[in-house]
């Protein structure tokens, strides 16, 4: 274990000295206003026509108060903003819009026009943030792996995932999911990843092959991350600083929606007043602002927030110095063998060793082969000399591996070689009931 002298345990108290220097501006107060304003408009055409199951649904979201996660929050915005775009798509404008016969309706195709066109910024804006603090949070912890095969399976292990995690929105949307079912199923594998993060952090779950290779890893960052997002945890101080004004804005952004849903439904029957339009752009006006506002503020905030102290300070350069390597003496003239047996294809065989230097530099032969059965060999890593290697590689196939140091070239010296060599079993996914209670 690397030494953890001089690390500060990172709290919900610590963090909120750090919030303390970025205090965000209040909201507009048009936020609230709006907010009111387009859900009385909205229960005007409620009162008049009757609502569909879709819209009644939407209603009801609409009455609730938002989640207070400023995760959930994010994607619920973005999904909010997704479903706009999406009515808000030329085609699926009333046709008195798509073919305007008069200069009013003329004027109301290119607000709508401006309206999408602005959402649509304020939507790329949110999806680079969240693929940007995703891979920021995950690279930060990343520092702190020790800088051998373990982080790179790790990294195998999540790039891995992610790609069964787009084929799995992909299936969907091929099968005729609609955007609140991807949504969801977003949402879910977000959760995932949570789960995914603490598992790191007490190596269980998809981790739990991992847990004997995670010696030299700092216990104050295994700590963080398994509880970063618990109830009374770090990411609480965050919720209670910021999450206020994103649950305002979430509010607004669905009244927009369900306003947008409902006059598309009516239109026909129910042509838009200036009052309204007048209403929705100011609304839309103030949300993109607002939202754009508040994700530049967030974005600096979680740039330069010290949920992980430094990789320098932490000591992952010590986190080598451990048991978990072995000296042997290879005489002159002679080989070592380490032989591991593979029960599993898609296992992997690492190795990490370096020579003991003297007053001159030495080298000594290395080389990975594949023995059947029947005693035939195959060669996997080609021989070569090294003063030091690491490496590793996924088996096809199973069976016994022999990785040899070879000496037999040497006629007066012996090389004294620090190893370690581990086959690690494939990491698999379990399969998640479908009735598994969200966290």
């Amino acid at each position: 274990m690397a030494s953890t002298e001089g690390l500060v345990p990172i709290t919900r108290q610590f963090l909120a000295s750090f919030y303390d220097k970025y205090p965000f501006a209040p909201l507009s107060g048009d936020v609230s206003r709006l907010s009111s304003e387009i859900r009385s408009l909205a229960s005007d055409l409620l009162k008049d026509f009757p609502s569909s199951q879709g819209e009644r649904l939407l209603v009801e979201e609409a009455d609730r108060q938002p989640v207070h996660k400023i995760d959930e929050n994010m994607w619920k915005n973005r999904e909010h903003m997704e479903e706009i775009l999406f009515l808000l798509d030329h085609s699926r404008w009333p046709s008195a819009l798509r073919q305007p016969s008069t200069p009013e309706d003329s004027e109301l195709a290119t607000d709508f026009s401006n309206m999408r066109d602005k959402f649509h910024k304020t939507f790329k804006t949110l999806e680079s943030f969240q693929v940007k603090n995703s891979e920021r949070v995950f690279n930060t912890v990343m520092t702190y792996m020790p800088q051998d095969f373990r982080g790179t399976l790790i990294r195998q292990q999540r790039e891995r995932s992610e790609k069964n995690k787009q084929a799995e929105v992909d299936d969907l949307v091929n099968s005729g999911g609609s955007i609140r079912d991807r949504y969801a199923l977003l949402w879910k594998q977000q959760m995932d990843r949570r789960r995914q993060l603490a598992q790191l952090g007490s190596a269980t779950g998809v981790y739990k092959t991992l847990v004997k290779y995670l010696v030299g890893v700092p216990q104050v960052l295994l700590d963080f991350i398994r509880t970063i997002n618990d109830d009374d945890g770090p990411m609480e101080e965050q919720r209670q600083r910021y999450g206020p004004s994103l649950y305002s804005l979430t509010s607004l952004v669905l009244s927009i929606r369900l306003f947008v849903t409902l006059s598309w439904g009516r239109f026909e029957a129910s042509k838009l007043n200036g009052h309204q339009v007048a209403i929705l752009k100011q609304a839309v006006d103030v949300y993109t602002h607002e939202f754009e506002r508040f994700i530049n503020f967030i974005s600096e905030v979680f740039a330069n927030s010290p949920f992980f102290i430094s990789a320098e300070v932490a000591g992952t350069l010590d986190a080598r110095t451990n048991d978990e390597f072995k000296e042997i003496i290879v005489p002159a003239g002679k080989t070592h063998e380490v032989s591991l047996l593979v029960d599993s294809i898609n296992s992997y065989i690492a190795w990490d060793f370096s020579l003991m230097q003297g007053k001159m530099n030495v080298d000594i032969g290395f080389s990975v082969e594949h023995v059947d059965p029947r005693g035939q060999k195959t060669l996997i890593l080609p021989y070569r000399r090294y003063e030091s290697d690491q490496g590793n590689f996924c088996t096809c196939i199973a069976g016994n591996y022999k990785l040899i140091w070879d000496n037999s070239y040497s006629a007066f010296f012996k090389k004294v070689i620090r190893y370690k060599v581990d086959c690690i079993p494939p990491v698999v996914e379990p399969v998640q009931s479908t009735n598994e209670v969200e966290g």
